[in-house]
Formats: structure tokens, C-alpha cells, sequence
């Protein structure tokens, strides 16, 4: 909602990217895990808030910017991601 390309139609103009934090479910938390961005056990704010933290680390301009695809990889579950990752 606050980008506007061929995904997100845009909309909120006054909330920059760069102030995203990334929506953790089980999937972003096993990403978050795997990446060593995290070592928590609960998929909370604070776990979200860290592996945003992460991520800014990458892209402080938007550190949400790979959550879809990311996503995905962790919802293959029979693969470590750091593997695919360093690959």
C-alpha cells in the first residue's frame, strides 16, 4: 500500500517503506531463523521488529521489500534457506 509499481497499487502516501515492519507468520519466522535474524520462539512483535531490523540492514529504504518472495521460500519447509541463499 505505500509503493505503487505492478504489485501495490499505492494509496498511503505518508507512510515511507522505509518504516515497515515485516508481517511474521511461521513462514517469514522460520526465514528470520534461518538467516540468524532472530533466534525467538514466538512469532511476535518483537521477533517481527528484529527481523525487520535485519533486513534494514540489506535495503534500509525498504527493509519489506522481499517479504513475497521470502515467504515463499520458508514455506518450503525441506530445504534450509541459508543454502539457498549462499548458493
Amino acid at each position: 500500500m505505500v509503493r505503487q509499481d505492478q504489485v501495490d497499487t499505492g494509496g498511503w502516501e505518508d507512510i515511507p517503506a522505509s518504516k515497515l515492519i515485516v508481517p511474521v507468520d511461521i513462514h517469514m519466522h522460520r526465514v528470520g531463523l534461518s538467516l540468524g535474524m532472530t533466534k525467538r520462539k514466538q512469532a511476535n512483535m518483537v521477533t517481527a521488529k528484529e527481523i525487520t531490523e535485519g533486513f534494514r540492514q540489506i535495503c534500509p529504504e525498504d527493509p519489506v521489500k522481499y517479504d513475497f518472495a521470502l515467504t515463499r521460500l520458508g514455506m518450503k519447509g525441506d530445504a534450509e534457506l541459508s543454502d539457498f541463499l549462499n548458493a
